[in-house]
């Protein structure tokens, strides 16, 4: 077995409860005050031996998504639902301005309608392509009808978080989207630049599946499948199950290029996407944007938001046990380049911004940086440079990576890398 800190039995006790928000030290933006680390090695079985082989990597990943399950996002029911199925709903042919077409499809988990369900908003190019059309699947924070004005959206009925703005300005009321969330977060979709590259895009409300405040898991998907276990699936792993379920769904429209189907998400939905595109090897491609602690980010670095600072503020994201390692990060069995090494050999594309030091940039690139070996493994090829790159300066092949300039946020600069990205598939 590799070495780990050992946890005394106290700690042991008192770790698995949240942490006072006194106990908690405040977020690090100083590289001095990072602590000296070792990273596990994704090429290394836990008994020592070394992974030498496509073979033994097969073995291996089995063994890291099990560690993963265990003590960072729970375990997954597998599988899609038996009594799954599918209600289209709307479709509308003049979609942005003729440019594309929009489809509202119902994705239901139970018999019935009465149980629980994601409401799926697919847009496409009006321009039918040979092969099919390149995918991002890819969950969304207002809503469906938060991603673009149009009128023709259906505003979310599920429960949605009220941020101070969004009740300031009337946007959500008692906790439900009104007519005025519509479009709110339209500069975080470039719908028209996505379609005049032929690209489609299959988005819905994360909130659909969990409701993203800490309920006991008495809403959402958990609700079908009941309160999980200490080591199963919190929100995070509702919402990447809910990915591959989009993609369920997407393996019965003919219109779709299964082969370039990408997941991808922004800052939570980031990690969620992560998560996703680690389970299932479906996705051909996997985005993480600005996804920080518990996604892109090294947790041994306890650089910006750190483990016990996430597990606090939100304790239904991950799994219980991920408690465990607050204010004891070195403790984990894995970091999350590890996590970025279960995408190999699909493409992975990890994004930062200057200004988020709360997600650690330069922690999310030395996940990317570090995850190489496993890509070089399998003939591939990762970011191809040893130290972070300037702003606004795309690198790597398989594992690729950039810096931008600015916020928290999704922005044109960052979809166009994406589009670049999808397209060389």
């Amino acid at each position: 077995m590799r070495s780990l800190i050992p946890l005394i039995a106290i700690s042991l006790l008192f770790s698995l409860l949240p942490l006072a928000a006194e106990e908690i030290a405040g977020p690090n933006y100083d590289e001095s005050k990072v602590p000296a680390y070792t990273l596990p090695d994704p090429l290394v079985f836990e008994d020592g031996k070394p992974v030498k082989s496509a073979e033994d990597w097969s073995k291996r990943r089995a063994e890291l998504l099990n560690l993963f399950a265990e003590h960072v996002y729970g375990k997954t029911p597998v599988g899609r639902p038996d009594d799954m199925w599918f209600e289209p709903r709307k479709k509308v042919d003049d979609f942005l301005g003729g440019k594309a077409t929009m489809e509202e499809i119902r994705i239901h988990f139970s018999a019935g309608d009465k149980g629980p369900f994601v409401d799926l908003l697919l847009v496409k190019p009006a321009k039918k392509k040979e092969g099919g059309f390149p995918t991002f699947v890819s969950p969304n924070f207002p809503g469906n009808q938060g991603i673009n004005a149009s009128p023709e959206i259906t505003i979310t009925q599920s429960w949605v978080r009220e941020t101070k703005d969004a009740v300031k300005e009337g946007m959500v009321v008692d906790h439900h989207a009104t007519e005025k969330s519509r479009g709110v977060q339209t500069s975080r979709w470039a719908l028209e630049k996505i379609v005049d590259q032929g690209v489609a895009v299959a988005t819905f409300y994360y909130g659909d599946l969990d409701p993203d405040f800490d309920d006991g898991f008495e809403n959402g998907i958990h609700a079908l499948y009941g309160k999980p276990a200490e080591n199963e699936w919190g929100a995070i792993g509702a919402w990447a199950w809910g990915c591959s379920r989009v993609l369920d769904y997407l393996e019965t429209d003919g219109s779709i290029d299964l082969k370039r189907v990408a997941v991808m998400g922004h800052s939570r939905l980031g990690k969620t996407a992560l998560w996703a595109g680690a389970q299932d090897e479906r996705f051909a491609m996997v985005v993480s944007n600005d996804s920080g602690c518990g996604g892109a980010a090294l947790s041994r670095r306890r650089f910006g938001e750190r483990v016990a600072r996430i597990n606090t503020s939100f304790p239904h994201w991950f799994v219980k046990n991920f408690r465990k390692y607050n204010e004891n990060e070195a403790a984990l069995p894995v970091d999350q380049h590890e996590l970025i090494a279960l995408i190999a050999p699909r493409l992975v594309y990890v994004a930062s911004a200057v200004e988020d030091e709360w997600a650690d940039p330069k922690g999310e690139f030395l996940s990317a940086l570090h995850a190489g070996p496993v890509y070089e493994l399998l003939g591939k090829k990762g970011v191809g440079v040893a130290e972070m790159p300037g702003l606004n300066t795309p690198v790597g092949e398989t594992v690729r990576y950039h810096i931008r300039s600015g916020k928290h946020d999704v922005t044109d600069y960052d979809w166009d890398q994406y589009l670049k990205a999808i397209l060389s598939l």
